[in-house]
């Protein structure tokens, strides 16, 4: 009598068509967070006065101002934007099987995203935007940037594992060294935070000349905003050496990806936030180049959170 083996259990892949609009849910995510930055820049983020979620209490501007314009274009961009993650949850729930990684990766992409628009509103309910000085105001920033990225990072593994072909599955991978890929992505984390107090200082207290902005770093009288600017590039030369090192590591592992291109990508990017960021100071952070570095910014953070799913998740080999 003759045993045949059961054969094993085959898992749906999803479809070119979703792959292709879980990227496309992250890009248009981008962008509002772009247009968000665009707000703060300009100080367009009273332009709605303190109503949310209408803007000077009405659906229809009539006769509206620039930052009015501003405010409301982001309010619209972000209002589509929790349509568009609750859309690929849904998507998702019905084109993948149960134990699928992307499954709970999309569940938190909607959580941030509703604790995004509850720190939205938080925010022009209590008057912390436009010129406002408030002492909440920095740390209540610190707290939504902090939000604002974890949220692209479930939204980039969410379309990170659709794009895998094995190691999606709850069950069918290890975790292997996370403790520096944590590091490295933590380091990058606290750049973010500490960049985004350096240009809510620059957009609070403008200098006029270069000479002036280095003496408000430096100067008894001025607020800790502009003391502790310099910590924005401390932090990020201590978290380019950790990207290095992740960079180094990620080349030589080569058993399920080809990392060399990915690491070549972050390579390329690390170098240009750094020229973005002299840039900066140097022509006093205008608005158009604020917006670049955030882009870059962002860019660096889904290339590094590929990577490092990369590194971390490793499928488990199959036995004939």
């Amino acid at each position: 009598m003759t045993v045949t083996a059961a054969p094993a259990q085959i898992h749906r892949l999803p479809s070119l068509a979703l792959r292709r609009f879980a990227w496309a849910v992250l890009a248009y995510f981008i962008a509002v967070i772009l247009w968000g930055g665009l707000v703060r820049a300009t100080g367009s983020g009273a332009g709605c006065g303190d109503h949310w979620p209408l803007c000077n209490g009405t659906m229809i501007q009539h006769s509206a101002r620039i930052d009015t314009m501003i405010e409301f274009t982001h309010r619209i961009t972000s209002g589509l934007s929790f349509f568009s993650v609750v859309a690929l949850l849904a998507w998702t729930f019905a084109r993948t099987d149960r134990g699928h990684l992307a499954r709970p990766a999309a569940i938190v992409a909607v959580l941030f995203t509703l604790i995004e628009a509850a720190l939205g509103a938080f925010l022009v309910k209590l008057g912390l935007t436009a010129q406002s000085r408030s002492p909440l105001r920095a740390p209540y920033l610190a707290l939504h940037l902090t939000n604002t990225m974890l949220l692209l990072a479930a939204l980039t593994l969410t379309a990170h594992l659709f794009s895998r072909r094995n190691g999606f599955l709850r069950g069918r991978i290890h975790i292997v060294a996370p403790f520096g890929v944590v590091a490295s992505i933590v380091a990058v984390l606290i750049v973010a935070v500490t960049g985004s107090l350096a240009a809510l200082g620059d957009t609070l207290y403008p200098a006029s000349s270069l000479g002036a902005a280095l003496a408000q770093d430096f100067a008894a009288t001025s607020g800790w905003l502009l003391r502790w600017r310099w910590t924005h590039p401390a932090v990020a030369f201590v978290a380019g050496v950790f990207l290095i090192w992740l960079l180094v590591r990620a080349a030589k592992s080569s058993k399920y990806w080809d990392n060399r291109k990915l690491s070549a990508v972050i390579l390329i990017l690390l170098a240009a936030q750094f020229v973005l960021g002299v840039l900066d100071v140097v022509f006093l952070a205008p608005v158009w180049l604020q917006i670049a570095h955030l882009l870059g910014a962002d860019l660096l953070w889904v290339a590094l959170v590929v990577l490092a799913a990369r590194l971390t998740l490793e499928p488990v080999e199959q036995r004939s």
